[in-house]
């Protein structure tokens, strides 16, 4: 859904040297934004204008958090960005 290229350009990353990383919080931000938010890969991809936005709001915070991540804090906001999209809430 979100490329290793755009992730890379909305961080504002010119060089290949956190190629790793970066994809690393890719793959992290959309499993953390599929629990957070209660959905399976068919929904996820459903509703890819939100979650485009939560995973690319996942990825920058754990890169200008790399150290200091407060998991809590981010968990938080990702509910509620993804709050309408969340299996049972309601």
């Amino acid at each position: 859904m979100v490329s290793l290229k755009e992730a890379k350009l909305y961080l504002r990353v010119d060089t290949d040297d956190e190629d790793r990383q970066i994809s690393d919080f890719l793959l992290t931000a959309k499993r953390l934004c599929m629990e957070v938010g209660r959905m399976d890969e068919e929904k996820f991809e459903r509703n890819e204008d939100i979650t485009r936005t939560a995973v690319l709001f996942v990825v920058s915070y754990l890169y200008e958090n790399r150290n200091t991540a407060n998991f809590d804090k981010l968990t938080l906001s990702l509910r509620a960005i993804l709050f309408k999209q969340r299996e049972g809430v309601i």
